[in-house]
């Protein structure tokens, strides 16, 4: 089973060398790294989030199992749709589906194997070259590719635990995509945006899925978020640091309609 790139040459450059470039751009090779249980990342375009994004990933160390979860924009397939099997392809080459981890994860509810909900989704394909790159384009990486549909708040916390029992005995980075407020103005992004951040920095899932809901919070990933941190704290996460916070605007100096974008470790 082949995933072929939905978005290359849109979202990120569709050439090797050409995306090299960029991810040389955005991640620095010499910042200390930490052993992460979780990061939370964007999945704009890269002109506007590369550097968010670039800077989280510099951060920690990229394991051979990386867990990368998003929400589902296309509305197609299952309310939690595991990729099963197979290899995505990228421009800076292949990285095998977790066949093993799949399998297990979607003998627990909510997990199905559908990889329909994968075909046109953005939110993990742009993940996956900076886990390449980041990683030193290690041989053994491997990723499990989840997304999401809304969930309600108990089937979020039954979804965490179920990927942390598979995750126990794993040596394994949960990457969590989602951008943040959208199409809002810089104050009001800043405003709302600070209520899910810092939810997430006290780890607390509940107080983050009531709060996006709460307040209209127009962030696209608070699913895999709220599952994300979950299982985080069930495989021991005791803390979550922001790395970095802007938004669409301070790219296009347009600051009157922006897309926040926060990168966050949780560790």
């Amino acid at each position: 089973m082949v995933r072929y790139p939905a978005v290359a040459g849109q979202f990120y450059p569709g050439t090797a060398e050409e995306l090299r470039l960029f991810l040389d751009s955005f991640c620095r090779r010499e910042l200390p790294k930490v052993k992460a249980k979780a990061v939370v990342v964007p999945h704009a375009g890269y002109i506007y989030s590369g550097k968010v994004a670039g800077e989280t990933y510099s951060r920690v160390e990229i394991p051979s199992d990386c867990v990368v979860m998003g929400p589902n924009h296309t509305g197609l397939g299952k309310p939690a749709s595991v990729f099963p099997e197979g290899v995505w392809i990228t421009p800076l080459g292949d990285v095998p589906v977790n066949s093993e981890i799949a399998s297990e994860l979607v003998k627990h509810y909510p997990y199905e194997p559908d990889p329909t909900a994968h075909i046109y989704e953005h939110s993990l394909e742009v993940q996956v070259p900076f886990l390449q790159h980041c990683s030193g384009y290690r041989e053994d990486l491997s990723i499990v590719p989840i997304v999401f549909q809304h969930l309600s708040y108990s089937d979020c916390v039954a979804a965490g635990e179920a990927l942390a029992e598979v995750l126990k005995e794993r040596d394994s980075l949960i990457v969590i995509s989602t951008d943040f407020s959208h199409y809002v103005s810089q104050k009001t992004a800043e405003e709302l945006d600070s209520l899910a951040i810092d939810a997430i920095l006290n780890l607390d899932p509940e107080e983050l899925y009531r709060r996006v809901h709460s307040y209209n919070i127009s962030m696209c990933g608070v699913i895999p978020a709220t599952v994300g941190i979950v299982a985080s704290k069930l495989l021991g996460a005791k803390r979550a640091e922001l790395v970095m916070y802007r938004t669409s605007g301070d790219v296009t100096g347009d600051y009157s309609q922006v897309v926040g974008y926060a990168g966050i470790i949780i560790y």
